[in-house]
């Protein structure tokens, strides 16, 4: 089966083809970095008319790349939610539309499911049961995975996740946007020891999250001292990106061993972090846990999860009708 499977969830038009929920042909991805870049953020009625604008020619590209006809396409998926309610209805309704046209089975997806099926189609892919993270702009949520439709939600941000905390402490400083590739190219020279930000863990048992006092520390750190020449604001950025890699570390590792479950699954925009990867990667293999990362063009928003959670979904029946809308929060249930 080749799904079509389109993603706007956010600043990013994509579109991808994948057959049998695991073999990429096509994957294409539209940015609005430069459009958003000025902003310090994305700002959502700029995000949906970028998409509008990209919708077709992306899809075009997708199929054209993918070397496949419209006629071959046996299904289509797109992003249902969460995300920006105005970015979503372009790709969500485009995606009906052409579904509802070619009379085409249409799946719904959840933008967080997505995600982690970004693990399977990896070449190396996690056995059942594993810890997952999404770990994003918008979210920080630890799952246990079961099976390929199980996902248990164990712990999620209260405040501000990861990624958007690496956002905003990068505007604080003036690097721009998005903050996370900024950070940790400046964090690589310098110790990140030097200065000493609060590691946030909460309760003794808790998986969840809270990255806003991290935030304020920082926020107060540069209020207090000379944060203006370039050395200074790599010194701040890596004793930040440090407290975040420790808090998230500590976290997946309670989580693999609360379970009693040797592998870890990390997804989402922040998981292309190699610093991430490699330390927690080696805090892990002391406990005998093994990481399972994806390559950077499968961290981020991409169509390519969503075809092939949507290969899933259609392949069980779970499918959207012409009434069906898209959502802006949510939960893995």
């Amino acid at each position: 089966m080749i799904v079509l499977g389109i993603e706007s969830s956010c600043d990013e038009t994509a579109a991808a083809i994948v057959q049998d929920g695991t073999k990429i042909l096509s994957s294409i991805v539209a940015s609005q970095v430069d459009i958003h870049h000025k902003y310090g953020g994305v700002v959502p009625e700029l995000a949906s008319r970028m998409h509008i604008e990209a919708i077709t020619p992306v899809v075009d590209e997708a199929v054209k790349k993918a070397a496949i006809k419209l006629e071959d396409i046996d299904g289509v998926a797109a992003t249902r939610g969460p995300g920006l309610i105005g970015a979503l209805l372009v790709g969500f309704s485009f995606a009906k539309s052409f579904a509802w046209a070619r009379h085409l089975p249409f799946a719904g997806v959840n933008h967080l499911e997505a995600h982690i099926y970004s693990l399977f189609l990896m070449e190396k892919k996690p056995d059942f049961p594993f810890i997952a993270l999404v770990v994003s702009g918008g979210h920080t949520n630890i799952y246990y995975v079961t099976s390929y439709d199980n996902f248990e939600l164990m712990g999620q941000t209260r405040d501000d996740a990861a990624g958007e905390a690496f956002d905003k402490v990068a505007k604080m400083m003036g690097l721009g946007y998005p903050g996370g590739p900024i950070i940790e190219e400046l964090a690589k020279t310098k110790d990140p020891a030097v200065i000493s930000f609060p590691r946030t863990l909460l309760e003794k048992h808790s998986f969840d999250f809270s990255f806003s006092g991290l935030k304020s520390s920082v926020a107060r750190y540069i209020h207090d001292n000379t944060v203006s020449t370039q050395d200074e604001k790599a010194q701040v950025a890596a004793s930040f990106q440090e407290a975040v890699i420790d808090v998230l570390s500590e976290k997946l590792i309670h989580a693999a061993l609360y379970k009693k479950c040797n592998r870890i699954g990390l997804s989402g925009g922040v998981s292309a972090n190699k610093t991430f990867v490699t330390k927690l990667s080696r805090k892990a293999s002391g406990k005998n846990i093994h990481i399972f990362a994806p390559p950077a063009d499968l961290c981020g928003d991409n169509a390519a999860m969503i075809a092939a959670r949507g290969y899933a979904m259609i392949q069980q029946g779970s499918l959207c009708h012409l009434d069906h809308d898209v959502f802006s929060r949510t939960k893995i249930d």
